[in-house]
């Protein structure tokens, strides 16, 4: 008889079986064999207790036949799923699915898919760890609580098809939030001094010594040029010369959060794909000893190393670098993320001498590029720190007072294993007392930048400061957003579409707690408590479900109907009933008065002949001067048009420029300001001047 091992995914199970050879079946559950039905609650609420009505779905029957018919012979039957909550959790419904007891099948873990690590999970093995089932059962009956409560709810008053959720309304609202704090923001104009001394010396005006001048805010031009003029004025000389030695210290090792970051950072990497390639990575790719998994498991909050990691990684810099590369100590690092699970790892290569130089003998492309990512990063995180000698030179006048700063890299550390390091600016010999000569003295006009949207990897880790989520729902949030059209990806940048306002301020109005950052990573710490024993799931669940239900029901008395539902006086050309101007999440459509038992639709045209009058005549031919649309947007035309073929993609004016008296001014608006502009000769001013 064989023993039998049950994972979750069809790779690893792959990997195993190669390991463990002819005495052992390996099966995959393919994730959940138990789960809350797709299309209904799924939740009985009686005597105060929440009991999950949980099903085989269709596409897990076959599997679990094949699992019960392996079961039947099995000597022993081992639960092998991720070493998660979820993981646990799976364990736990496998169990029941067999009609096993969960405490008395031996459940083995482990942390990465190698045969070392495989051979001492079976010698190890443990019970089903229930706390932590209680804390993924307390999280999906959470979950599906919030969504079949509130998106139903959301549906009724604004538009079809919508969705809420404790992670993923949370995060829509930061990304609301941003672009309305964008779209407040009003740029303020100042003027950044540029000053050469002798020999290129670039050097920075830091402060005003003249308290007239300290008081004075530079925000014109005229008082920029006043300011220019007594910098060339003055004489300076060198009154305080400072050095010292600073350490840079190298990066912890990749955590999710992390990893994700650094993969759309540096390969432009989204984090469905970085978590897909990882995946790979992690159940098993070619190696010199046949297939394995290379890296650690990926979904982990915490920057806890194994012993025998550190030890093999020291030996390995000692082997291949210099001395002065290793520490006389192991570098430990903490994590700062709220409500770490501190029992996994960080995410590292399983063998450190399986180099990138090696893998890509073996492997490449995507895959290549993030093992590179996590080996270098793991690998630098137990090196020296870099040493450099920084240098500050204080440059005063009357007046004024410039800063010089210098830097000269020492000793590389932990760089050596990334190639690069920024570039030394090294000082000419000074002394204090040394006089400089001015060789050039400019300005530059600026503007104050609105804050920058948030990307796909500044979302996480806004939401991995704020506590809110998982290693493993980040992903799967940003995801879902887009999906549902609440927001779209452009530049990188995070975007909310218009039904993302409309659900904000209802779910901000009547739903607070559910877009409250802290509520919902204080959820986060109570579902910590559960599997701390601390609390129970069922009481937990009571305490947020009684108010919110009550939530429910006001807002169904109280949130008025946002929905577009108009006739357009056309009938229906099927059924002969009245035509209707409706929305769903893909925006507005025109659907018939009869459905459902009518389904005909059609999209809006958009009138692309739309045009309106400014009150500006054509500089070509003297006609109006009207605004248009197109495909490509708004544009300004002549209204003679075809006979003038004039066009301008910003707002003629009647005003001729000043400067060069050639062409009419127009108006062109940046995210700095709104400015009269000259198409011919670049003249520009504010508009409010």
């Amino acid at each position: 008889m064989k023993d039998l091992i049950i994972v979750e995914s069809p790779t690893k199970a792959k990997t195993i079986k190669n390991f463990l050879g002819k005495k052992y079946d390996v099966i995959a559950s393919k994730g959940h064999i138990r789960d809350l039905p797709k299309t209904r609650f799924g939740i009985k609420i009686e005597d105060d207790k929440f009991i999950p009505d949980y099903v085989v779905s269709k596409d897990h029957s076959e599997i679990l036949k094949e699992i019960k018919k392996l079961a039947k012979s099995a000597n022993n039957i081992y639960l092998a799923t991720d070493e998660d909550r979820e993981g646990e959790a799976i364990a736990y419904h496998i169990a029941i699915a067999l009609g096993k007891d969960p405490l008395i099948l031996p459940r083995i873990a482990f942390h990465e898919i190698t045969k070392s690590a495989i051979e001492n999970a079976l010698k190890n093995p443990r019970k089903v760890n229930l706390l932590s089932v209680d804390a993924q059962i307390a999280r999906r009956l959470l979950d599906r609580i919030v969504g079949y409560k509130l998106s139903p709810l959301l549906g009724q008053k604004i538009q079809r098809g919508l969705s809420a959720g404790r992670v993923q309304s949370s995060a829509l609202r930061l990304i609301v939030d941003k672009e309305i704090e964008i779209k407040n923001f009003k740029p303020i104009k100042y003027y950044q001094f540029k000053t050469l001394f002798k020999d290129n010396l670039e050097a920075e005006l830091i402060k005003f010594k003249n308290e007239k001048l300290e008081k004075l805010s530079i925000n014109t031009k005229k008082l920029a040029d006043e300011i220019l003029d007594l910098i060339n004025s003055q004489e300076f000389e060198i009154s305080n010369i400072e050095s010292k030695e600073s350490k840079v210290l190298p990066k912890a090792p990749f955590m999710t959060s992390t990893l994700q970051q650094s993969a759309s950072n540096n390969l432009n990497f989204s984090p469905k794909k970085t978590m897909m390639i990882a995946q790979s990575l992690y159940e098993g790719v070619k190696t010199p000893d046949g297939v394995s998994g290379i890296i650690t498991y990926m979904r982990t909050d915490s920057l806890n190393i194994a012993k025998e990691a550190l030890d093999s990684t020291r030996e390995f810099i000692s082997k291949n670098f210099d001395s002065s590369y290793l520490p006389k100590t192991p570098n430990i690092y903490t994590s700062k993320s709220k409500n770490a699970q501190e029992a996994h790892e960080a995410i590292r290569p399983t063998n450190i001498n399986y180099t990138p130089e090696i893998a890509k003998q073996y492997i490449s492309g995507d895959e290549l590029k993030l093992y590179t990512l996590i080996y270098n990063r793991f690998l630098a995180s137990q090196m020296s720190p870099s040493i450099s000698k920084l240098s500050k030179v204080l440059i005063n006048s009357k007046d004024l007072e410039f800063k010089l700063s210098g830097k000269k890299v020492i000793f590389d550390g932990f760089y050596k294993v990334y190639g690069e390091i920024d570039k030394d600016r090294i000082l000419p010999d000074l002394k204090v007392g040394d006089k400089l000569v001015i060789q050039d003295a400019k300005f530059d006009e600026k503007f104050t930048e609105p804050p920058s949207r948030y990307s796909e990897a500044g979302l996480i880790k806004k939401l991995e400061s704020l506590g809110i989520g998982r290693p493993s729902t980040y992903a799967p949030t940003i995801t879902l957003l887009t999906s549902r059209n609440y927001i779209k990806t452009e530049k990188k940048q995070l975007i909310p579409n218009d039904i993302a306002f409309s659900v904000i301020d209802v779910l901000k109005e009547y739903f607070k707690n559910i877009v409250d950052s802290d509520f919902t990573s204080k959820m986060e710490e109570k579902l910590d408590f559960i599997a701390e024993d601390k609390i129970d799931y069922q009481k937990m669940l009571r305490e947020f479900y009684d108010p919110f239900i009550k939530q429910i029901e006001f807002g169904k008395e109280n949130i008025k109907s946002q929905k577009i539902n108009e006739s357009i006086g056309e009938l229906c050309p099927e059924c002969g009933k009245d035509l209707m101007k409706k929305s769903s999440r893909f925006g507005e459509f025109i659907g018939c008065s009869g459905f459902p038992a009518c389904k005909y639709t059609r999209k809006i045209e958009k009138k692309s002949n739309t045009t309106t009058n400014i009150g500006v005549k054509c500089p070509k031919c003297g006609g109006d001067i009207v605004e248009r649309f197109s495909r490509r947007g708004k544009f300004y035309g002549c209204a003679n048009y075809p006979k003038c073929d004039f066009t301008s993609k910003y707002e003629p004016t009647s005003e001729i420029c000043p400067e060069c008296k050639k062409t009419n001014l127009v108006i062109k608006e940046l995210k700095k300001g709104t400015f009269f502009y000259c198409p011919e000769c670049k003249y520009q001013r504010d508009k409010d001047e």
